[in-house]
């Protein structure tokens, strides 16, 4: 029996690859497929009542918002040098992934560049914001401000000192180069831009942050960046017909419930590591999304969700693996695998006298990296330790675009298995209240008192 589709290879997770400590996959499959498919199907129909707040992002592969974005994009083409994106969590990393993966890997270096420099800031570090601001030229400058509400502390704190950086050194011009990308109504993000005259792109209400990366959030970063975004769109597209499919033939379905079954059996670690450097910033954004939408309060008590760990190969191979491998059995590790690179580097000949070096004379980089996830794959099952790999032909827009709306739909159906609202945050709104309160914020006086009397210093 073969455990192997196009994308995914369960066979690490089995019985048959891991032993004992392994799934009896085919039994448990066909144990499950109705559940899982009752899963998608509740997941599909509230999408078509239209009713659902937060299916929204399902629709996003569409492009309703695409041809505004390539327009704006087309606005700007050949004025500006770079642009800077203002945005935290699901409004940044989306974007990053994307133009990580897809852009020439020292883009922002190259003499001669075929679309803008993008830069991505989401911390409140002072220091790297003024720093990005000093080596930059603001009248080839545009900025993207990402928030739905305007309220994120972290984005607006950002913002003034863009907004203020640009207005001294551009003048009356500045609003022509901040954009705002936020809620088509609400919030306050909105009537500011449309009161300053900045150009503004929608999010749409019912897509969260985290969900985001197909729509403008995400869209208009790599199109200024140079990426194919039709493309983006069109692998997401064909994800989402293949989530339609029955649970044996529907790698979204297999993958859930391979996590459900981990989680459930004790595994509450989920390490996810791509052996790509230019896919480095999936990890993160997919932990976002993991971490968010799965970490949760069960309706009747409890708690659900297993943490998700950040990792690359090879580096990662050489910093936790040996953790993996003899440490406790309560991980699952999920590899990303690229099988062809957008470049044939060979390993040269330079050392043809020592044969410890010699033996990976020509041997392509490509093949040297998938041994290497091999190894790790096979000596990760040889202790017992479960995995598995999603594979992508190669590193391309509509490649990545179907891996993206895969993982989202994969989480959005563990969510339903665990009988959970994967879309909500409520653990993270109370931080930023907080946070709001510390800062002396209108309207958040009990809040700070509150904490006066808890002996939180305020002050």
């Amino acid at each position: 029996m073969t455990y192997t589709r196009r994308m995914v290879n369960l066979k690490n997770v089995t019985s048959d690859g891991v032993g004992t400590a392994g799934l009896d996959w085919p039994n448990a499959l066909e144990q499950h497929a109705s559940r899982l498919e009752a899963a998608r199907d509740a997941i599909l129909q509230r999408h078509a009542s239209g009713q659902d707040p937060y299916l929204g992002w399902i629709d996003l592969p569409d492009g309703e918002v695409l041809g505004e974005v390539q327009a704006l994009a087309a606005q700007y083409a050949g004025e500006f040098d770079d642009l800077v994106v203002l945005g935290i969590g699901g409004s940044s990393l989306g974007g990053l992934t994307v133009l990580t993966a897809l852009q020439h890997p020292y883009h922002n270096l190259m003499r001669e560049r075929p679309a803008l420099r993008v830069h991505f800031i989401d911390n409140v570090d002072g220091d790297v914001i003024t720093g990005l601001l000093e080596v930059l030229d603001p009248a080839r400058t545009l900025v993207n401000v990402i928030s739905k509400s305007g309220t994120t502390t972290e984005t607006m704190a950002a913002y003034l000192t863009c907004k203020a950086w640009l207005q001294q050194h551009v003048g009356e011009g500045y609003a022509r180069q901040i954009i705002a990308t936020t809620d088509p109504q609400k919030g306050i993000l909105r009537p500011l831009a449309q009161r300053e005259g900045y150009a503004t792109l929608p999010v749409p209400p019912n897509v969260g942050g985290r969900f985001s990366v197909l729509s403008a959030v995400g869209l208009l970063p790599a199109a200024l960046g140079g990426v194919d975004v039709e493309a983006l769109l069109r692998g997401a597209r064909r994800a989402n017909e293949a989530f339609r499919a029955g649970a044996h033939d529907n790698a979204i379905l297999q993958t859930a419930l391979v996590n459900w079954l981990a989680g459930e059996a004790g595994r509450n670690i989920l390490v996810f590591m791509p052996y790509s450097t230019r896919l480095r910033y999936l990890s993160d954004w997919f932990a976002q999304l993991w971490a968010e939408s799965l970490g949760k309060h069960k309706p009747g008590g409890g708690h659900t969700g297993t943490t998700p760990v950040k990792a690359v190969g090879t580096t990662d191979q050489h910093s936790q693996v040996q953790l993996y491998r003899e440490g406790p059995s309560d991980k699952l590790v999920v590899f990303v695998r690229v099988d062809a690179p957008d470049r044939d580097a060979r390993i040269p000949n330079a050392e043809p006298n020592e044969p410890e070096m010699n033996y990976l004379a020509d041997a392509p980089y490509g093949r040297l990296m998938n041994a290497e996830l091999v190894a790790t794959a096979h000596a990760l099952a040889q202790a017992g330790q479960m995995n598995y790999t999603l594979s992508l032909e190669r590193i391309d827009a509509e490649q990545l675009g179907h891996l993206l709306q895969f993982l989202m739909l994969q989480t959005a159906v563990v969510g339903e298995l665990l009988g959970i609202n994967a879309f909500d945050q409520p653990g993270v709104e109370l931080g930023k209240v907080l946070t709001y309160a510390l800062m002396g914020r209108p309207g958040f006086d009990q809040q700070r008192e509150e904490l006066r009397a808890a002996g939180v210093q305020v002050d």
